[in-house]
């Protein structure tokens, strides 16, 4: 029996898929649930596992935009697995194009020779490329229109300071919808920035002093993120307007608060959300964290994952960054930046002294935020940060940490 594998519905709203990776070649024998693709949607990268064991034959090629519920391979279910595939089916390779065969393309120099695509040929014609010197990376050596657009016309001999090669390569469909929405958020929002600073050798005392006994009750460390994550939550209760967006003429406010997090993935940048912070402990936020982050990096982060958030923070600290304008999430209205801490000298009472100094910055949405409340939720935040034993646990660090 041949059972026709069609792509499945990723989340709502969305329509098709881009094919990013084939894990199997044609002609291989899968297992049932082996994972066969990776492919890309607009919100996040998802596995295509195979629905019964059998012999595939592929349908799409690898950067192929398929819409959802398109075919996009067969499976012969009265295929055999060979000796080879019973060895390599767990963990079979990525598909490698053939190369030509080295006497064809030391002979012939006609188009037939290197079997350009259709639009690959009208390309090769306009740029006056002899395919011949072209490395065909589609099925069986041919030449595809991303082949073609790589090209490059030779321009005489190599300078004597090298190679000078360009590489060209189509964005995921994950990465374009990003930088779709990253200038929607520039050209559709009352974007502004707001900075203050933060002295964070409270929080530096507060985890040397319980770091190894909340390692050891909760399994996890005590980080920056969890402290960030309460100020921000108290920050919105009492300037709720930054947990809010627009709608039209409307403002939606939440009851709630959804942070979204960014954090760095192998498909590019990632925004999971931590849901009803407000109602998580030190150790509820920073398991909550640890388990998206590993999500992120292994690339098995959800559309359910990244969908909604309220408000979000980024850490560009962890690269680096001293000091950044972030841009708004939309359609969120708020995002707060998080930087390195360096030693600077600062006074206090009077005297200079060194302390590990964050500078904070908060970029929100000027047509549903007043000055008043972004620099008041600013300030609420670095507050919260510089007294969190306080205004953070309640003045009890142990009861507030669950030790």
């Amino acid at each position: 029996m041949i059972l026709e594998m069609k792509v499945p519905s990723p989340g709502e709203s969305i329509t098709e898929v881009e094919i990013a990776q084939w894990l199997v070649a044609d002609g291989d024998y899968v297992e049932k649930d082996q994972a066969i693709a990776e492919v890309d949607s607009d919100k996040a990268t998802l596995e295509l596992p195979a629905e019964v064991s059998g012999t595939i034959t592929l349908k799409a090629e690898e950067g192929d935009a398929v819409a959802v519920g398109a075919i996009v391979c067969l499976i012969d279910t009265e295929g055999k697995p060979s000796a080879e595939s019973k060895a390599s089916t767990a963990s079979a390779p990525p598909v490698e194009a053939a190369p030509a065969p080295a006497a064809v393309v030391e002979q012939t120099t006609s188009y037939a020779s290197q079997t350009p695509s259709p639009a690959a040929r009208k390309i090769i014609a306009e740029k006056g490329i002899d395919p011949v010197a072209i490395k065909g990376t589609g099925r069986g050596g041919r030449i595809t229109k991303e082949d073609a657009v790589k090209a490059v016309p030779s321009m005489g001999s190599q300078p004597e300071w090298g190679s000078r090669s360009q590489d060209r390569t189509k964005l995921s469909m994950l990465r374009r919808k990003v930088a779709e929405r990253l200038v929607a958020a520039k050209n559709e929002t009352a974007m502004l920035t707001t900075f203050n600073e933060a002295d964070m050798a409270p929080i530096f005392e507060l985890r040397n002093q319980y770091k190894d006994a909340f390692l050891e009750k909760h399994g996890v460390k005590l980080g920056f993120m969890s402290f960030f994550t309460k100020a921000v939550v108290r920050a919105l209760g009492l300037y709720p307007d930054v947990n809010s967006m627009m709608d039209g003429d409307y403002k939606i406010a939440y009851d709630y608060c959804d942070i979204s997090v960014a954090v760095s993935g192998p498909k590019g940048l990632m925004v999971p959300v931590v849901r009803n912070a407000e109602a998580l402990t030190f150790a509820g936020v920073e398991l909550e964290i640890g388990r998206l982050a590993v999500k992120a990096r292994d690339g098995k982060i959800t559309v359910d994952d990244m969908t909604g958030g309220t408000f979000t923070i980024s850490n560009g600290g962890v690269f680096g960054s001293m000091l950044s304008t972030p841009i708004i999430n939309p359609p969120q209205s708020g995002i707060l930046g998080m930087h390195n801490i360096i030693e600077r000298p600062v006074a206090i009472d009077g005297k200079v002294v060194v302390r590990p100094m964050m500078y904070l910055a908060l970029s929100y949405d000027h047509r549903i935020i007043d000055g008043r409340e972004s620099v008041g939720f600013l300030v609420a935040v670095k507050e919260a940060l510089e007294d969190p034993l306080n205004i953070l646990m309640e003045g009890n660090a142990k009861k507030a940490l669950e030790l």
